[in-house]
């Protein structure tokens, strides 16, 4: 698998670049929903500046009033390219791509493609808490299937999920976090070719949010769902958003398999229009230009696990934290501090520090917190020493 290596980007640790007096001046969910006391280390927004290639990007739009509407391929081939060279996968076909606002929505239009009103979508909680609220606002019904005490998927589970979902003979969708979001769990060619099979099986189809794909540690391979035998009747929501920190850049990609194309082209030409025109050039320079100022912000990320995983051990050994190998948020197990169903309740209150409520996340998620690691050392130090406290 051939892999930029992180020590070799060149760049600076991202992660330790701003102050916290700078953030405070931002005036997103992250800085804005707490009170200035509290330290934030909740929503997926990352302490960092912007990659250089990005800001260029943008800039030079803006010098030109390029404002308009979105058109052409441009992100989907950055997305190709950057795919071949980052995960060894030349099969991203652009022609069976096209643009979203960005991937929670990209997954509402493709449920609709392939499900109707009534129908099951399965989901692997604990899991990305908008996985239940979209669903439930599309008039879908979710059935879980539940991670495996690993953490990762279980398919007896999940086929005994798949039977249920299709039993009144309905149609149904499987509604595939990969990476996981909070794990972290990076699923392996083996467990998404087991989950093509069972798709195939019981005609469940199969969509996937690889959002977090771009966030793997070296070492650790991705495989894209798409491209595991079984896989072509499959779907896949991708996106720069949060590797480059573009949340507020709107802008995602939908792609189909070889067997769902037809689904896919659907899709109703409107939905092409929800996208930041400003947001897809932001999202191919990112792809284009940007993976130096990934590399070295995979390090710092890296580095940050570590520090939590030792900060943890020192001075909270009853959390249970298994690192993941994705992503940049931290899954911890709080239920040995016998703080009840809800400990970042405790934690903001006793201890000025706002984590993710578990329960959101479906059943395994009472007990749980999530933590985002996209902070500086200092910060993310500070946060386990409030956590600390809290519980004095």
């Amino acid at each position: 698998m051939t892999r930029i290596p992180h020590e070799t980007s060149g760049e600076p640790n991202h992660l330790r670049a701003l102050t916290l007096d700078r953030l405070r001046r931002r005036t997103s969910m992250k800085w804005r929903t707490y009170p200035e006391d509290v330290l934030p280390l909740w929503v997926a927004e990352m302490d960092v500046p912007l990659a250089e290639p990005v800001v260029r990007a943008v800039t030079d739009a803006l010098d030109l009033g390029d404002t308009g509407y979105p058109a052409g391929t441009a992100y989907a081939e950055a997305l190709a390219a950057f795919a071949e060279k980052r995960w060894n996968r030349d099969g991203l076909a652009v022609e069976r791509t096209a643009i979203v606002p960005d991937v929670m929505l990209g997954v509402v239009e493709m449920l609709r493609l392939v499900t109707g009103n009534g129908d099951a979508v399965v989901v692997n909680p604990p899991v990305y808490p908008p996985f239940y609220q979209f669903i439930a606002h599309m008039d879908r019904r979710v059935v879980e299937a539940p991670l495996g005490p690993d953490g990762r998927i279980d398919p007896v589970v999940l086929e005994e999920s798949f039977r249920q979902a299709v039993a009144s003979g309905s149609r149904a969708a499987y509604l595939l976090c990969s990476p996981h979001n909070p794990t972290g769990v990076v699923h392996t060619a083996e467990e998404l070719s087991a989950v093509a099979a069972l798709a195939e099986r019981y005609g469940v189809r199969v969509v996937a949010d690889e959002i977090h794909a771009p966030l793997v540690v070296g070492g650790t391979d991705f495989v894209p769902y798409l491209s595991v035998p079984g896989a072509e009747r499959g779907l896949s929501l991708m996106s720069a958003s949060k590797a480059w920190n573009l949340a507020g850049l709107k802008a995602a990609l939908a792609i189909a398999g070889p067997g769902a194309a037809a689904d896919l082209a659907r899709m109703p030409e409107e939905v092409g229009h929800g996208p930041s025109h400003v947001g897809i050039i932001a999202h191919t320079a990112a792809l284009h230009d940007g993976v130096a100022w990934l590399d070295a912000l995979l390090t710092g990320l890296d580095s940050n696990r570590r520090l939590l995983a030792d900060l943890l051990a020192e001075r909270l050994p009853a959390i249970r934290y298994r690192p993941g190998d994705a992503t940049y948020l931290a899954w911890l197990d709080c239920r040995a501090l016998g703080l009840g169903d809800d400990p970042a309740d405790v934690f903001l209150h006793r201890g000025r520090v706002a984590l993710n409520s578990g329960l959101p996340f479906g059943t395994g998620g009472a007990g749980h917190v999530r933590l985002n690691l996209a902070a500086s050392p200092e910060v993310i130090t500070e946060a386990v020493r409030r956590m600390t406290a809290a519980l004095r």
